[in-house]
């Protein structure tokens, strides 16, 4: 067999492990250590320690120093320890409760909140399946409660969820700025309006499908309605300081006042400050928080090490080349090549996460932009709209498994898939829209940082 043969047949095997629920990151380092060592093999050791004698093992060193000391991936556990502290500081129920009472006259209220404290969470979280975890014993049971369809409230909960990967300051566009070589300050600019235009969607669908169907979900009674001055004063205590760390985050961050890092660093500060004003920081909390923070530090660590590993040596066998020059030779129009990259990520959702597609396979991606001439900061917006169907798409719907994990039996998986297919609809649309008016993601940081020039 020929290197790019052996590339290819790295990449199926690896995918057909993955599928057989091998671990994702000690599934890339494995094969990447064991098909690096064919590829850099040399002579036939004499000796014991002749068999380390292989360039895979400077290789895997040097990737594990690049990876702990990334500048830019910093602020993964700063927003990360920010995330969980909110979460553990009791205030997103007072979040969730609170506008729900505020948007009791909008049709599906209940969803409308959930939409809406799902993307502040996650916002400040970043992490998806927190953020369903949260929501799912959260919200779910008061949507249930009411009357709600299964399959409507879990699919607001799902979608919700996701919506973390996009919105800035998003965990997910730090690692393709790493990964792409861009300016994490444009990528965070860029999916500003791409993210709220996806939240909005998503609630435009909630109202108009229960204005159509009302059964879907009941109206609240009033004698559950507390006085409109307790519920300005209940926004005013649980929306407003949450809004104002996360604006501030990112208002540093895009107003060049602070690095991603930096900002998260206060962010984390700030998560602290407000579970102190909520009274509901115990050491306890910190503890959980910490621990928390390292143990999903640890892990994105060895995923980026055994990503990046396999990546390089699915390189150096040829593997990028081959997809490269198969995608160039069929004289694609831009228009074309947009398309068939997006559906093979699209495909990858399906058993892969959102970690290994932008690791592995974006990769192969960047250096045909040039050629296509297609600007990197669109592809990127293209890229992570996208990637909110790996969690919604059946049947590794990861974010369905998330709720399915909390709720057990009280709702079944195929009712969660049910709830799904709109939202998948609607993300798909969003891609749609951003494609014909690229200004949806390219004004807001040409505006701030100057037009892009290659």
């Amino acid at each position: 067999m020929t290197d790019p043969q052996v590339a290819i047949m790295m990449l199926s095997l690896f995918i057909l492990l993955v599928l057989l629920g091998f671990p994702i990151a000690f599934t890339l380092l494995a094969m990447g250590v064991g098909f690096g060592y064919y590829a850099y093999y040399q002579s036939a050791p004499e000796n014991i320690s002749d068999i380390f004698n292989n360039n895979i093992f400077y290789l895997l060193n040097q990737n594990t120093y690049s990876v702990m000391e990334n500048d830019t991936l910093v602020a993964i556990p700063l927003f990360l320890f920010m995330g969980y502290v909110v979460e553990r500081a009791n205030i997103v129920d007072r979040l969730f409760f609170s506008l729900y009472m505020a948007a009791r006259n909008l049709p599906g209220s209940l969803a409308i909140a959930a939409l809406l404290t799902c993307a502040v969470f996650s916002t400040a979280s970043g992490i998806v399946g927190a953020v369903v975890t949260l929501m799912g014993l959260l919200a779910y049971p008061a949507m249930a409660n009411a009357g709600y369809q299964r399959s409507f409230a879990s699919g607001v909960i799902c979608a919700g969820g996701t919506l973390g990967i996009l919105i800035p300051p998003s965990i997910m566009l730090i690692v393709y700025a790493a990964i792409a070589e861009l300016s994490p300050l444009r990528l965070y600019a860029a999916a500003v309006f791409p993210g709220l235009m996806l939240a909005g969607l998503y609630i435009v669908y909630v109202m108009v499908r229960v204005w159509l169907n009302p059964a879907l979900a009941p109206k609240p009674q009033e004698e559950d309605i507390p006085p409109r001055r307790q519920v300005y004063m209940d926004l005013l205590v649980s929306f407003v300081p949450l809004t104002i760390l996360i604006m501030l985050v990112l208002g540093s961050i895009l107003g060049g006042l602070a690095t991603p890092a930096e900002a998260a660093a206060m962010g984390a500060l700030g998560g602290l400050v407000l579970a102190v004003l909520y009274r509901s920081l115990t050491w306890d909390k910190v503890k959980q928080s910490v621990f928390l923070t390292a143990k999903a530090t640890a892990m994105v660590c060895w995923l980026f090490v055994g990503s990046w590993t396999f990546a390089s040596i699915f390189s150096y066998l040829g593997g990028h080349d081959v997809i490269e020059h198969w995608v160039v030779g069929m004289n694609l129009q831009p228009w074309q090549f947009l398309v068939l990259a997006q559906l093979i990520i699209f495909l990858l959702g399906w058993p892969l996460e959102w970690s290994e597609i932008l690791i592995i396979f974006v990769p192969i991606f960047l250096p045909m932009l040039d050629t296509f001439g297609v600007n990197p900061y669109f592809f990127a917006m293209l890229v992570a709209l996208n990637l909110q169907t790996s969690f919604l798409t059946p049947p590794m719907a990861m974010s369905a498994y998330y709720l399915k994990g909390v709720l057990k039996n009280q709702i079944q998986l195929m009712e969660i898939f049910k709830g799904l297919m709109p939202y998948l609809a609607i993300v798909i649309l969003c891609m749609v829209l951003m494609y014909q008016f690229p200004g949806i993601a390219l004004w807001l940081p040409d505006y701030l940082f100057g037009v892009w020039v290659p």
